[in-house]
């Protein structure tokens, strides 16, 4: 397996791992784990989302660019951050409609893909995907945010409870606006592509 390609698999295996991280503190209703992971569920992730850079980063210099790699990038990316929002929905921040419009969305760019790739055509991702994909990751990590300043349990004196309700509200709305904006950025995209791949789909 080559280097790029490596990198490239590290997303797909973490995404798993990470839904552990998150979902073991409530599993278990231990205050402990839930610190710990309030700890290191944004490091981690950020650690793994560079990998999206560093997977193209050593395709071009090490000539490793493929039609395997085109495919297989897009769809680590897609297993990642569709276990990111999973886990937003089953924490309550991330409406369940907005869920499977992505999952509608990204399985039928998957089966786009296929399409393609019988034709002999690897579609790379294009700017529309790619601006999709910033956003897909602004949005984890806004969440994350939420969910790791709630397992921190922070307790302001009374006098001063407003300054908790602020930083909850303030990050909830975002956190929600950002989810609205992933999907409409994910059929903007998706249209694009199938605009631009419109005669491989006629045919």
């Amino acid at each position: 397996m080559t280097v790029s390609n490596r990198f490239t698999l590290s997303r797909a295996l973490f995404a798993p791992i990470f839904y552990l991280i998150f979902n073991l503190p409530v599993w278990t209703g231990s205050y402990v784990l839930a610190v710990i992971s309030a700890c290191i569920m944004i490091p981690t992730l950020a650690v793994v989302e560079v990998t999206d850079y560093w997977d193209g980063h050593y395709a071009r210099k090490y000539n490793e660019v493929s039609d395997f790699g085109k495919l297989f990038d897009p769809f680590a990316d897609v297993i990642l951050n569709l276990t990111v929002f999973l886990c937003a929905v089953e924490a309550g921040y991330m409406p369940f409609v907005l869920f499977i419009l992505i999952f509608y969305r990204e399985f039928s760019q998957s089966f786009l893909r296929m399409i393609a790739s019988k034709k002999g055509i690897a579609i790379a991702a294009r700017m529309g995907g790619k601006l999709k994909t910033v956003f897909y990751i602004i949005t984890g990590f806004f969440f994350l945010t939420l969910e790791s300043y709630k397992r921190f349990e922070f307790h302001f004196p009374s006098d001063y409870q407003f300054i908790d309700n602020i930083i909850r509200s303030s990050l909830l709305w975002s956190t929600r606006v950002l989810f609205v904006v992933c999907v409409l950025l994910s059929w903007l995209s998706f249209i694009d592509y199938i605009k631009s791949f419109y005669k491989l789909i006629k045919d």
